[in-house]
């Protein structure tokens, strides 16, 4: 009997799958427990637009990582930081306070997990950082780090 998985089923497949299973596994297990529905002309057009609907959202968040990569790429971010005697900063700049910046600076909002440093900021300087935007797409920044007035 061919169904359709509502759910990941571990030695089955996983959620969305069309699967081929016995007929006492599908009518016993899986279509009580609501793990998989009949794949009947209705479930596998529902099937078929799910897939498309998932392709196009892929394509069009592609699309837009690509446009903000080529927006961010090169790009200076200045963030002011307080420091000691020294120029040494009391703590360092995070991947938060960039986000902040680059919202503020561009009108994106990335998390700040996606944010990733060479090394930790403690000093006045020009630091590397890569914005992972999207899978296999990123953009690669400089932030500038100044005294705040």
């Amino acid at each position: 009997m061919k169904v359709i998985l509502l759910q990941d089923v571990k030695g089955t497949g996983k959620k969305g799958d069309l699967v081929n299973v016995s007929d006492g596994y599908a009518r016993n297990f899986l279509l009580p427990r609501k793990l998989a529905k009949e794949a009947d002309a209705q479930a596998l057009n529902e099937l078929k637009n799910a897939e498309q609907s998932r392709q196009y959202k892929i394509a069009t968040e592609t699309a837009e990582a690509q446009e903000n990569a080529k927006r961010l790429e090169g790009q200076v971010v200045e963030v002011a930081a307080k420091a000691g005697q020294g120029g040494r900063l009391f703590g360092s700049v995070t991947s938060k306070e960039i986000a902040g910046v680059l919202k503020e600076k561009f009108g994106l909002t990335i998390d700040k997990r996606k944010i990733v440093l060479d090394s930790d900021i403690k000093a006045f300087g020009t630091y590397n950082c890569e914005i992972k935007l999207y899978t296999g797409i990123s953009a690669h920044i400089k932030v500038m780090v100044k005294e705040a007035e």
